[in-house]
């Protein structure tokens, strides 16, 4: 292959990159994983007969969903044997790497809640949903990139949102009640206020704290308001020490913890009807490289 067929082809994959990238993260939630499912489609891309695709995006979108897809079956074996719950790899998106987030679809369907709910799918589930609700692909689109029927991927989506329909119940609070919510939690918990902190989460919330093992979290989710506020304020009470900063990660509002040690924590939340439904905390380093500070 010349110098220039191999910059042509690169120039392709780079026109589409962000949407490709954003497709990969939302199929397997971590940005490592995604990125490489990236350089494996580039090495795929080279190696075609480019100039009998008519459509890059659609060519290589088939690819990049494919080869996630073996990913998410390939790690189904890894995950038992990881330490306590799994939650998606926090991803600074201002700005985003995954292109605008210029509809509520795109955006909602970077949020670690969703991302957490879509691991209950099956690999086919999770790619049509993905495909179907987050880029507004047709279902004869999606046939093709999965190599099924129309009417298949039609019952694949169906399924899939029935499976976590009841639960998106509980995240339907928008980033400007989350940032809200999140900083007055944040300020009850370094007080050590346990009736302030019962009363901005839901009765039957649960906190899911992601350490991998290398960093203290819960081994199981925290439930229930009592429990979450006891549990909280056990680990941020009073401690001025604790330096946090707010930011953007997934799409929405979330805060930055930092211990005096260098323990990094990040915190999200998902909100419904004025009050704090799901807690996502993730402290695991290796999902947390793309943070600064």
């Amino acid at each position: 292959m010349t110098t220039s067929a191999a910059a042509q082809a690169a120039g392709a994959l780079q026109a589409h990159r962000p949407m490709l990238l954003g497709l990969a993260y939302r199929l397997l939630g971590s940005l490592h994983d995604a990125e490489d499912v990236l350089q494996e489609a580039y090495l795929r891309w080279l190696g075609a007969d480019r100039e009998s695709v008519a459509e890059p995006r659609r060519y290589l979108s088939r690819v990049v969903t494919r080869l996630a897809l073996d990913r998410l079956r390939a790690r189904q074996a890894a995950r038992e044997t990881y330490v306590g719950p799994w939650l998606p790899e926090p991803v600074p998106t201002a700005p985003s790497p995954f292109g605008p987030l210029d509809s509520v679809e795109l955006r909602d369907s970077l949020s670690a809640a969703l991302l957490h709910l879509l691991e209950r799918l099956t690999p086919p589930e999770r790619a049509v949903y993905v495909l179907h609700t987050a880029f507004a692909l047709p279902y004869a689109e999606i046939a093709e990139i999965l190599d099924r029927s129309v009417a298949d991927c039609r019952q694949l989506h169906h399924r899939a949102a029935a499976r976590i329909i009841d639960d998106r119940r509980r995240f339907t609070a928008g980033p400007a009640e989350q940032r809200r919510l999140l900083d007055a939690f944040l300020a009850a918990a370094r007080d050590g206020d346990l009736d302030g902190l019962t009363k901005l989460v839901a009765a039957d919330a649960t906190a899911w704290t992601d350490g991998g093992g290398a960093v203290s979290a819960a081994l199981n989710p925290v439930h229930g308001a009592d429990r979450i506020a006891r549990f909280f304020a056990g680990i941020y009470g009073r401690r001025p020490t604790v330096e946090w900063a707010s930011l953007e990660l997934n799409g929405g509002p979330a805060l930055l913890l930092r211990w005096p040690s260098g323990v990094r924590y990040t915190l999200t939340v998902a909100a419904a009807h004025g009050r704090i439904t799901n807690l996502y905390l993730v402290g695991n380093p290796a999902k947390l490289s793309a943070l600064s500070g």
